[in-house]
């Protein structure tokens, strides 16, 4: 597998050896030493999976309690992926980073905790399914505004194309609202 780092501290893009031919394909999407060679060596506890239609946006997501580490892989479709740092020591706190993540591509983007992620959705539809290093606690979760102009998304929207949002999402806090997170060590 090949690892890249981004422009936000600890995210990483990796791209997996795929090994196909006519009937099909064969990848690993998890090896433990593989991963932690490569700085992901936290333990997953949790595994999610969604299906959405195209124009949806889901996120910016994060927990103030118990904040996930997340695996995050297309396995249909296509999705424009972002993460955005809000770990008060880091030296990307509040810069964002975003990247497609393809079926064909079969990317995966390492997402540490103590970063909101979010997605939309580019293709008719898309199969999102991620790990996650601590258990969902809706308790804590909060939504960051996708459209937060301090932060500065840059979704590849068409000129006042407005994403299908959920509630939930809809009602964002802007970036001052957010509580950052300390050093997660």
């Amino acid at each position: 597998m090949e690892i890249e780092a981004t422009s936000v501290a600890g995210v990483c893009l990796i791209k997996p050896t795929v090994h196909g031919d006519a009937r099909g394909f064969f990848l690993e999407t998890w090896h433990a030493n593989r991963y932690a060679e490569a700085g992901i060596d936290l333990p997953f506890v949790q595994d999610n999976h969604s299906r959405s239609t195209q124009g949806i946006l889901r996120g910016l997501h994060l927990q103030t309690e118990k904040p996930q580490g997340k695996l995050v892989r297309v396995t249909s479709g296509a999705v424009f992926d972002v993460v955005v740092d809000c770990r008060a020591a880091s030296p990307t706190c509040g810069q964002w980073h975003g990247v497609m993540l393809t079926e064909e591509g079969q990317e995966q983007l390492w997402v540490p905790p103590g970063c909101a992620h979010g997605f939309l959705v580019v293709t008719p539809s898309a199969d999102f399914i991620y790990k996650c290093t601590d258990y969902y606690h809706p308790q804590s979760e909060l939504t960051l505004a996708w459209d937060d102009t301090t932060v500065g998304v840059q979704w590849p929207l068409a000129s006042g194309e407005t994403p299908l949002l959920s509630d939930k999402d809809r009602s964002g806090l802007l970036w001052d609202a957010i509580p950052l997170y300390p050093d997660l060590g």
